[in-house]
């Protein structure tokens, strides 16, 4: 399966101006819905316990990522999503995919399962959870791999390994295509790669368009390595976008931004300015090779900011470009 992904929302703030608790979760759903309006083909959030840098102080929101995507599904009718990306470390593989079955029935086959090694040891600690050697983290991520998989497609799954197992495990009803694919984040060259290739539907990549170009080739040296078509697998990345109907506004917001104490090492790697700017920007994203281009937005509460860049990216990455 290919991973339904071309232009795709990612909310990892949940403080919003002027929204309480209680009013929170319709603005999330507002977002979503805006995003749908105006062109996205995804949405997706994190799966983390506390709020992490750059994005806001640990003290800040945060909401378990799975529930939040259901409740989003309930709320579309056409925007995929899934965790950008879940940790292995957080929960065990075969509850994994029980959980993003549930969505994909709630969402009527609209889910993607989004999975990585993990690696924000602070909140692990916070949290009472144990912290493997990055060695550790990527043997058990091979096995989330495959016992997914057989979760997702066999009457009962059965999967024997160091770290997990099942014995004639249920995962009933099945997913509402037969099958769910499998994105995996990040951009290590020898170990995150290589599992795209034998395992993936999908990856998310991080860094420039030079750098993506780079990781790209990489991938597709793993995919000749193991004997799969590289055009099989859906090709995306992630980044932070500040957009505005000028320039100047832009620029505003950006120094707004500085005001509030955010870096500015952590707005180096923003892609700021008016819809041509910001669009052009993007688009060598997708001369370097990308097929999906994920992104957040420090203001993606207001919902004309969510039109805005919708309008303008959905152009680039169209929805329809990726079948599911």
């Amino acid at each position: 399966m290919r991973v339904p992904i071309t232009l795709s929302l990612h909310i990892p703030n949940f403080n919003y101006p002027g929204v309480g608790p209680d009013e929170v979760f319709e603005r999330i759903a507002a977002i979503a819905a805006t995003a749908e309006q105006s062109g996205f083909s995804s949405v997706s959030v994190m799966d983390h316990l506390h709020q992490i840098g750059p994005v806001g102080p640990p003290e800040n929101w945060m909401f378990e990522g799975s529930t939040m995507l259901a409740a989003i599904a309930a709320r579309t009718s056409k925007l995929t999503m899934g965790l950008m990306v879940g940790s292995v470390t957080y929960r065990n593989p075969a509850i994994a995919a029980k959980t993003t079955t549930t969505l994909d029935v709630i969402s009527r086959g609209r889910a993607w399962h989004g999975i990585g090694a993990g690696w924000f040891e602070e909140e692990h600690v916070a949290y009472g959870y144990e912290y493997p050697t990055l060695k550790t983290r990527f043997e058990m991520l091979e096995e989330e791999l495959q016992l997914v998989r057989a979760m997702f497609t066999q009457d009962q799954a059965r999967f024997s390994g160091t770290h997990f197992r099942v014995q004639d495990a249920y995962n009933n009803p099945k997913p509402v295509r037969g099958d769910i694919p499998i994105l995996i984040g990040g951009s290590g060259e020898r170990k995150t790669l290589r599992l795209v290739a034998q395992y993936g539907d999908g990856c998310n990549l991080f860094g420039d368009p030079q750098r993506v170009s780079h990781l790209l080739e990489v991938l597709r040296g793993h995919c000749e390595d193991v004997g799969r078509d590289y055009a099989e697998i859906t090709k995306t990345a992630l980044g932070r976008v500040l957009i505005a109907p000028t320039h100047e506004a832009a620029e505003a917001k950006k120094h707004a931004l500085l005001a509030q104490g955010v870096p500015e090492e952590n707005l180096a790697a923003t892609i700021i300015g008016d819809p041509d700017t910001v669009g052009e920007r993007v688009q060598a994203f997708k001369e370097a090779g990308l097929e999906g281009y994920c992104f957040s937005m420090a203001d993606s509460y207001d919902l004309e900011t969510v039109k805005l860049a919708g309008d303008t990216l959905a152009k680039i990455f169209p929805r329809a470009a990726v079948a599911a």
